[in-house]
């Protein structure tokens, strides 16, 4: 069978902003743990630090899809700058400002700050995709390609935070994100030739893609599932940390991303011959079968299996969602469609973490992985309940 993503190596322009894009959004699976560790290490309280967290990655997800939206109209390389600036100063405050021992309301202040400026790095990359490959097969590999990028970033992104932040401390190991994003981002925006068109001032006066009720089902799907994302993380943190075996943190995680990235090379490379609403359906049944069991393990070593065996279904949901997306919204709006659905990701993490981690005070783990569970049943519930509004096509209705 021939290679569908050796295909993507000759489409000019391609892998130079899919190669630039996997800079710029290495921080993604670091910034989570990296400030739970940060917060966690000078504090001692794993409650206060997922709120931190969460509060970054609740910021990000309300504010996002707005800020995509200017991108849409404005262009990538004139509003993405000031939100890369904005976020790494944040950041850097944050950094000091705990290091400083400051009160606990500063650190929410640059964490909201941080997160509501930080740029959303994988919906402008799909959106280039969607230019240089229109109306081609191809585009389906293309997104299954970011999208097991994206897993590859989760695989060595926390065992590599978590390591430095053992070896240098959690404070530079948080500051290398805004390494990351910056040197990613300028190589990202050196690219014209690939940047979609901006829409214009039209654009401003227009519907938000979020009227659509297609991307409310995905975005809402997405919440849930950001939901078990999130959840994994502060647990496992507290898992490890409560055993006294930080470094095995970043290797469960790894290995849960390790699991999602095998499923999304298979996908990729041969999807499901069967309309992608009813795979996001059948898929997101799938998800609660996975996490059920997590509550239940005291075992390092099964715990591990588990977590790789929980990350096969996830690459393809995601990738079907965003392919979902591309076929919901117009051209004009496509990176603030994309953004709603990763803001629902975003949404669902933050949510999860803040009431992770105060289970994780309260009841220690592996109990607090009940929250991985629920979030899993209410992913399935959530697909169910919306499949009938998911049919594509800008003008969706409902449809039985």
């Amino acid at each position: 069978m021939p290679n569908p993503y050796a295909a993507l190596l000759r489409v000019p322009g391609g892998p130079a902003f899919s190669a630039a894009s996997f800079v710029a959004r290495l921080p993604i699976s670091m910034l989570g743990i990296a400030i739970v560790l940060m917060v966690a290490s000078s504090t001692g309280r794993y409650g206060l630090a997922g709120g931190v967290s969460a509060t970054f990655a609740l910021a990000g997800a309300l504010v996002q899809p707005r800020l995509s939206r200017t991108i849409d109209r404005f262009g990538q390389t004139k509003a993405l700058p000031p939100q890369v600036v904005a976020s790494s100063l944040a950041i850097g405050g944050l950094i000091w400002l705990s290091s400083a021992h400051a009160p606990s309301w500063a650190l929410f202040v640059l964490a909201a700050v941080g997160g509501a400026a930080y740029p959303n790095i994988g919906a402008l990359v799909r959106a280039r995709w969607s230019k240089v490959l229109a109306g081609r097969p191809e585009l389906r590999t293309a997104y299954s390609l970011e999208s097991i990028l994206d897993e590859v970033i989760f695989v060595f992104g926390p065992p590599f935070v978590t390591l430095l932040a053992a070896r240098v401390g959690a404070g530079p190991a948080l500051l290398s994100t805004v390494a990351f994003l910056s040197v990613g981002s300028v190589w990202l925006l050196a690219q014209r030739g690939t940047e979609p068109e901006p829409a214009g001032a039209p654009h401003a006066d227009g519907p938000s893609a979020f009227s659509l009720p297609g991307l409310r089902v995905v975005t809402l799907v997405m919440t849930m599932l950001g939901g078990v994302f999130g959840s994994v993380e502060v647990v496992t943190v507290g898992f490890a940390g409560q055993r006294h075996e930080p470094a095995v943190a970043g290797l469960v995680l790894a290995l849960y991303a390790g699991g999602s990235m095998c499923a999304g090379v298979v996908y990729g490379a041969r999807p499901p011959q069967i309309p992608l609403r009813r795979q996001l359906l059948l898929l997101s049944i799938a998800v609660p079968f996975t996490v059920v069991a997590f509550p239940f393990v005291h075992s390092t070593p099964l715990l591990a299996v588990l977590a790789f065996l929980a990350g096969l279904v996830v690459s393809p949901t995601l990738i079907s969602s965003f392919q979902l997306v591309e076929t919901i919204v117009p051209g004009a709006q496509l990176t603030e469609g994309l953004t709603w659905a990763t803001t629902g990701i975003t949404l669902g993490v933050s949510l999860s973490a803040a009431v992770s981690g105060r289970l994780v005070d309260a009841l220690g783990t592996p109990h607090a992985y009940v929250v991985t569970s629920v979030c899993g049943v209410l992913t399935a519930l959530a697909a169910i309940g919306g499949h009938r509004w998911t049919r594509t096509g800008p003008a969706a209705v409902p449809q039985t």
